[in-house]
C-alpha cells in the first residue's frame, strides 16, 4: 500500500474582517419582514422610492438610540441630523461626490496604518495621486503636529499654483447651487477601535482635531463603526461592567463654539458590523444642512433613499428594541469571550517569541479602560523579515491567512511606504480579527502562528534567505 495522504488544514483565517454569520440579526430581520410584509398593510411607505434623507421612522429611532448610547453632551440627535445610507463605503463615496472636487480640494489625510480599502474609493473619485499618510501618534492617537505642518505645505503650494496660472483659487468642476460648500480637505480616521491598529483616540486628540480642521477648511470623515462592541480590557473586572464609546468628533465639532452650518466632521455609521454587512444600511450623522444635502446626491435624487426597505427592517429591529439586546445579550458576550481567548493564547505562546502587543487604548481620559471592536495588532519579534514575508508562508505552509502591514499604506503616497519599511515601522505589524472564528479556531490559529514563527525565526538563524519570493501571491 502507498503512503497515507496527510488530508490538507482547513484555512484558518484571521484576516478577515467580518461577523461571524451566525453573529448576524437572521431572527430580527425576519422579524420585521413579517411585521411590515403583512397582509393588509399599505405598502407605499416601504416598496416605493423613499425620501431622499431616509425611512423617516428609522431616523427616527436610530436618533433616539444614538442619543441612548453616546449621551452627547451638546444634546440629543435629532432626525434632522441623520442620513440613511447603503453603508460606510457607499456613504464615503456619496460624501466625496457632495462635498469635494479634486480641482480644488488638496489632499484627502488617511491616519495610516489606514484602512486600506477606502483608499480605492477616493481614488474612485478622482484623488489619485492626492492621498496622504498622518502616522498614528502613540501617545495621542495622531500626529498632529506631522498633519499641521502637511496642511500649510500644502496650502502654500495651492496658493503658488494658481498663482502661477492666474486663476482663482476655487473649485473649477462644482460650482453652483447644487455645491453649496466644497472642503478643501479630507482627513479620513477611525478614531474609536481603529481598524487596523485597534488604538482608540483620546478626547484631548479628538478636541484638538476638529479645531484644526476648522482652521484649514478640512472635512474629518470618521467611520463610527465599532463603537458599539466594547467591554471592560481586564476581564478580572466587574461582569457586568458597562463602557461607554467616548465622544465622537461630530459630537465635540457640535459642542465647540463656532460650528459652522455645514459642519467639519461628519460621522460615517453602519448596522454591518451589528446587524450584518449584508443589510447594506447605514447612516451619516453631521449637522442638519449637511445631512439635506448629502441626501441630494445625483444618485438619491434619482432613486430615492438607497437599502430603503431594508431600511425599514432595521426601524422595526431597534423599535422593538430588538438590535439592543442582540448587542448586549449576544454580540457583545461573544467577542468578548474570543477577545479574552486570543489575547490570552497571544500572551501565552506568542508574547515569549518576542511578538508585542501594539493595539491600545490611549483613550487615558475614560473612567475605565475598554476593549473592542474587531481587531489586535501586534509587532513582529526582532530579527524575522517584513510581516509580509511572514504571512506568506503562514499561509502556503500552515494554512493561516493573516493581515500585514503593507496591507495598510496609503495608496500612492511613497511617504507612507517609507515610513511603513522604517526598522519600526507598520510593516513590521500583523493585525489579527477575532470577529470570525470561534474560540478554538482563534486559539488553533494562534498556535499556528507560534509554529510559523518558530519556524521562520530557525530559518533565519540558519541564514536562509526567506525573503526572496517568499510574499509572492499573497495580498
Amino acid at each position: 500500500m502507498g503512503a497515507a495522504t496527510v488530508p490538507p488544514q482547513k484555512i484558518l483565517n484571521l484576516q478577515l474582517g467580518w461577523p461571524s454569520p451566525r453573529l448576524c440579526a437572521r431572527q430580527g430581520l425576519l422579524d420585521g419582514a413579517q411585521a411590515a410584509l403583512a397582509g393588509g398593510n399599505d405598502m407605499s411607505p416601504i416598496l416605493l422610492y423613499g425620501p431622499h434623507q431616509g425611512h423617516p421612522p428609522l431616523r427616527e429611532s436610530l436618533a433616539h438610540w444614538l442619543t441612548d448610547v453616546y449621551e452627547p453632551t451638546a444634546g440629543s440627535v435629532t432626525p434632522d441630523r441623520l442620513c440613511i445610507t447603503n453603508g460606510a463605503s457607499g456613504n464615503l463615496a456619496n460624501i466625496l461626490l457632495k462635498f469635494t472636487d479634486p480641482s480644488y480640494t488638496r489632499n484627502v489625510f488617511m491616519v495610516e496604518p489606514t484602512y486600506f480599502l477606502a483608499c480605492p474609493i477616493f481614488e474612485d473619485c478622482g484623488f489619485s495621486g492626492k492621498l496622504r499618510g498622518v502616522p498614528e501618534d502613540a501617545s495621542d492617537g495622531i500626529d498632529l503636529d506631522y498633519l499641521r505642518r502637511q496642511l500649510e505645505l500644502a496650502e502654500i503650494g495651492a496658493r503658488a499654483s494658481c498663482e502661477r496660472r492666474g486663476v482663482a483659487d476655487e473649485p473649477i468642476a462644482k460650482r453652483g447651487p447644487n455645491y453649496s460648500h466644497i472642503y478643501k480637505y479630507v482627513v479620513y480616521c477611525v478614531p474609536t477601535y481603529s481598524n487596523p491598529s485597534g488604538c482608540t483616540y483620546t478626547l484631548r486628540l479628538r478636541e484638538r482635531l476638529v479645531a484644526l480642521a476648522r482652521e484649514y477648511d478640512a472635512l474629518v470623515v470618521s467611520d463610527d463603526v465599532y463603537d458599539f462592541l466594547s467591554w471592560p480590557e481586564d476581564p478580572a473586572s466587574e461582569r457586568d461592567a458597562v463602557t461607554k464609546p467616548p465622544p465622537r468628533l461630530v459630537d465635540i465639532d457640535r459642542s465647540m463654539p463656532g460650528c459652522m452650518e455645514l459642519g467639519n466632521c461628519v460621522s460615517n455609521g453602519s448596522f454591518s458590523k451589528i446587524v450584518g454587512p449584508g443589510v447594506r444600511v447605514g447612516w451619516s450623522e453631521c449637522t442638519a444642512a449637511f445631512a439635506t444635502q448629502l441626501s441630494e446626491v445625483g444618485s438619491s435624487s434619482s432613486g430615492g433613499a438607497p437599502s430603503h426597505l431594508a431600511s425599514t427592517l432595521v426601524d422595526l429591529m431597534l423599535r422593538s428594541q430588538w438590535l439592543q439586546r442582540h448587542i448586549s445579550d449576544t454580540l457583545i458576550p461573544i467577542y468578548k469571550e474570543r477577545y479574552y481567548a486570543l489575547i490570552s493564547s497571544i500572551k501565552s505562546q506568542l508574547i515569549p517569541q518576542g511578538y508585542v502587543i501594539e493595539a491600545k487604548n490611549i483613550a487615558s481620559d475614560a473612567s475605565l479602560s475598554s476593549a473592542g471592536g474587531f481587531f489586535t495588532y501586534l509587532r513582529l519579534p526582532r530579527g524575522l523579515p517584513s510581516a509580509k514575508v511572514l504571512a506568506a508562508i503562514a499561509l502556503k505552509e500552515h494554512a493561516l491567512r493573516i493581515a500585514f502591514g503593507h496591507m495598510f499604506i496609503v495608496a500612492g503616497d511613497r511617504g507612507s511606504l517609507q515610513r511603513a519599511e522604517e526598522p519600526q515601522g507598520f510593516a513590521r505589524c500583523i493585525r489579527l480579527c477575532w470577529a470570525w472564528h470561534e474560540v478554538e479556531g482563534i486559539k488553533e490559529a494562534i498556535e499556528r502562528l507560534a509554529a510559523v514563527t518558530a519556524d521562520v525565526q530557525a530559518r533565519v538563524q540558519r541564514g536562509e534567505d526567506i525573503g526572496a519570493g517568499a510574499s509572492i501571491g499573497i495580498r
